[in-house]
């Protein structure tokens, strides 16, 4: 289980630093000296809406992984708690 959420982490993370470095190896060299906007060429920019669309696909899906991982500790001491309480005799019950 905890190769599986490693690896799981490890693809998120990938993901994203590709998605942060992206943007920046598309970058044109900067220009030498002042030239006013009016003299530049068409610029091409980046829309925002897959940056937030990506932002909020990693920030949930680290939200749903977390809920999942505790989902699954519990569980765990859930059945460890009914192990104890199932070896303990009737009278140290009560």
């Amino acid at each position: 289980m905890r190769t599986t959420v490693k690896r799981l982490a490890f693809v998120w993370l990938t993901l994203l630093c590709l998605l942060i470095a992206s943007p920046a190896l598309a970058q044109t060299p900067a220009q030498e000296g002042f030239v006013p906007v009016e003299q530049l060429e068409g610029q091409e920019q980046l829309p925002a809406a897959p940056l937030v669309a990506a932002a909020y696909g990693v920030a949930w899906g680290a939200v749903l992984l977390y809920v999942w991982t505790i989902w699954r500790r519990l569980a765990k001491v859930e059945q460890e708690l009914a192990e104890v309480s199932r070896r303990l005799p009737s009278a140290a019950r009560r």
